[in-house]
């Protein structure tokens, strides 16, 4: 155990938040999401036993977000009904901005321009969120202080 540090982040996470640059990108997955195929050649890491507005709060604990970007968090879009933001995502979007202590913009990405982007993610984190459409792309950010 680690002081101050949320359990769920496990040594795996923490390295690969850690070894990340400003600009990589995070992908937080539910668990209908093809974690394996799309994370080959990136960092796959499970947390199977939480959901992705746990994976979000525990990941943004450490994570700065970019302040660069128009968009730092992205979601995939529903099929069909792209404007429709279901709970999950409102959830995690919730989240992101208490982390920030201000607003964060997310933007939508169409489900398999999602998979597209997150095939080039240096990191792929896949939760047990049961829950459809909870997948998001997180840019990290410079800590400024």
């Amino acid at each position: 155990m680690l002081k101050g540090i949320d359990p769920l982040l496990n040594a795996d996470l923490l390295y690969a938040l850690a070894a990340m640059g400003h600009g990589d990108e995070l992908v937080i997955a539910d668990s209908n999401f093809p974690a394996t195929s799309v994370a080959e050649g990136s960092i796959l890491v499970r947390l199977e036993g939480t959901d992705a507005p746990q994976a979000a709060r525990a990941i943004l604990s450490v994570f700065p977000l970019d302040s660069f970007v128009d968009a730092p968090l992205h979601r995939m879009e529903m099929v069909g009904d792209p404007d429709t933001v279901p709970p999950v995502q409102q959830e995690v979007h919730a989240a992101a901005r208490e982390a920030e202590g201000g607003d964060v913009t997310m933007a939508g990405i169409e489900r398999f321009a999602f998979y597209d982007r997150a095939r080039q993610a240096f990191a792929v984190v896949q939760t047990g969120e049961a829950r459809p459409y909870g997948c998001f792309v997180l840019t990290k950010g410079v800590i400024l202080d």
